[in-house]
């Protein structure tokens, strides 16, 4: 499977091939991705049938579009049986693609659907470049209506804790950023306070973005939704955010998902907008996408309102975002959910995109 195999080592592939064939397969791989070997025009046709069938080192269990075709979400397959999910989400400006970094996740928050599943392994570097490649190849055969057609952004988002699997977030970090060109700052790497991997990420030489998953703003609510703020409590982890901003120059953000009840009052988004104003942060407020699996709820309309009210009284910058792909189980670890409650689909491997119906 080329994308398992180090970029600089591709001739291993092309046995008998000359040199040069393992410069055009990098530049289809990273550069110019594409559904399917037989689209890679100029290697010889014995090469492109040997790729073939193991071009993508997963298969796609399940692919759904939502919001007039702005949200397009994965359910990817490994050999090994393992799920990936990937999502997605086009803007009038951007196209922001949210990743996996691990196959379930051992972090244990309690709201969210990943962490129902518990950690089943780390996703390899090709695995993690491979949701970006595949992507920006399905962009090309089918552009979204109101978006730039190339994946303009990544958000470390999805299944997993990056820095928890940090050697090979880092080196999927490098084929993105040196290889294929994207540009670092266009990069988010979202964690839940793995304090070590944030100072190790600070002193990485790219201006990648840091995102810290907060969702509470006392140690005794964190570590009731957050298991590992038991290790990492929250004087650390702003410590380590403190230093990442001082290292990078690079505005830290604060993700909060909004739960109905538990962190969406008044007392909690004064203790917000404090650790907000200590680090310079930007808050992202977004409403709980609800799982089956968590008596867990998204908060009132009004309740939201009051919570932002009261962190704008005290200076914060904060956007509250919009719930995406309700109806695709859109957030991370909805889809898994489904497939593993449901009657199972038969794998559609990735290969060249459906053919249209004729209108």
């Amino acid at each position: 499977m080329p994308y398992l195999t180090d970029p600089d080592d591709l001739a291993s592939l092309l046995v008998d091939e000359p040199r040069f064939r393992a410069d055009q397969l990098r530049r289809w791989l990273y550069e110019t991705p594409v559904l399917d070997a037989s689209e890679m025009t100029n290697l010889p046709s014995e090469v492109r049938e040997r790729l073939g069938p193991h071009l993508w080192p997963f298969s796609v269990e399940i692919e759904q579009s939502a919001d007039a075709g702005m949200t397009r979400k994965w359910l990817f397959r490994t050999p090994q049986g393992n799920s990936i999910e990937a999502v997605l989400m086009g803007y009038p400006k951007r196209t922001t693609l949210c990743i996996s970094s691990q196959a379930g996740c051992a972090m244990a928050c309690t709201f969210c659907a990943t962490g129902q599943f518990g950690f089943e392994r780390h996703l390899e570097a090709g695995e993690i470049f491979a949701q970006v490649a595949y992507a920006a190849a399905s962009l090309r055969h089918h552009p979204m209506p109101s978006a730039p057609g190339r994946v303009t952004n990544v958000v470390f988002m999805g299944m997993g804790e990056p820095l928890a699997n940090y050697s090979r977030v880092r080196e999927s970090l490098r084929r993105m950023i040196d290889v294929m060109g994207m540009g670092a700052r266009s990069i988010t790497v979202s964690t839940v306070g793995v304090v070590p991997g944030i100072r190790r990420l600070a002193d990485e030489p790219w201006q990648v973005n840091l995102a810290i998953s907060l969702h509470a703003a006392d140690d005794e609510l964190r570590s009731r939704l957050v298991p590992l703020n038991d290790r990492y409590p929250l004087d650390d982890l702003i410590a380590a955010a403190a230093y990442y901003f001082e290292r990078k120059g690079r505005r830290v953000s604060i993700e909060w998902t909004m739960i109905a009840g538990t962190n969406d009052t008044p007392d909690q988004a004064r203790k917000l907008a404090n650790i907000a104003a200590r680090l310079g942060a930007h808050i992202n407020l977004i409403s709980l996408n609800p799982t089956p699996l968590s008596p867990d709820r998204p908060p009132s309309r009004d309740s939201v309102e009051t919570f932002v009210d009261e962190l704008k009284l005290r200076g914060a910058n904060v956007t509250l975002r919009d719930t995406r792909g309700q109806d695709i189980d859109a957030a991370c670890g909805q889809l898994r959910l489904r497939a593993a409650t449901e009657p199972a689909q038969p794998l559609r491997y990735a290969a060249a995109p459906p053919k249209q119906e004729e209108a």
